[in-house]
């Protein structure tokens, strides 16, 4: 069984913290369904105009609360999940877009890619009532566990998605070597 991420892990700024969720596990306990994460893109505070910050109110208040902590909310009649990381005094959530679907038991790959975070959510059958739980305890349903550590060299950034007005630098992070990950996983007897 692969251990649960510590909350110090999601201490960081959002786009290290991004990088690293490259290769880790999402589960649900409750669901017995697992992915792991191949898809991310990172958010920050107000200076961020692509970011949920920008409007203040409870997603503002919940990307400044504690790192490891589900912040989701809904967007086109789809949830999005994120996790909340930053610094301390910041503000920050990571977004997972995309995941590659795991038996929960054996962590092997059960099917193909699934990309887009409101398909991911709807595989991981994430709503409303995970929002604010803290994903880094044994505890909850929903955790995050480690997983493989990606090579820089199979990181793809773009531009994120579907976003107006964005930073200047590309924050999308995808993991390119998507077969070979896969291969990886289903000769691994973790």
């Amino acid at each position: 069984m692969k251990k649960i991420l510590g909350q110090e892990f999601f201490r960081r700024r959002p786009d290290l913290v991004a990088m690293d969720l490259l290769g880790k596990v999402i589960l649900n306990k409750r669901r017995r369904v697992a992915g792991m994460i191949i898809e991310v893109e990172p958010y920050f505070g107000p200076e961020d105009p692509a970011s949920r910050a920008r409007k203040g109110g409870d997603l503002a208040k919940t990307m400044q609360g504690e790192p490891c902590t589900a912040l989701v909310y809904g967007v086109h009649k789809q949830w999005l999940l994120n996790i909340v990381a930053h610094e301390d005094e910041k503000l920050g959530a990571v977004l997972i877009r995309g995941i590659i679907p795991m038996d929960p038991m054996t962590f092997r790959p059960l099917d193909k890619p699934i990309w887009g975070p409101g398909r991911v959510t709807k595989y991981l059958d994430v709503d409303k009532r995970y929002h604010k739980a803290f994903l880094c305890s044994c505890d909850q349903e929903l955790q995050l566990r480690d997983g493989l550590r990606i090579d820089p060299s199979c990181i793809i950034r773009s531009r994120r998605v579907g976003v107006r007005e964005d930073l200047p630098e590309p924050f999308n992070f995808r993991i390119s070597c998507i077969e070979e990950i896969m291969k990886k996983l289903q000769c691994t007897n973790e």
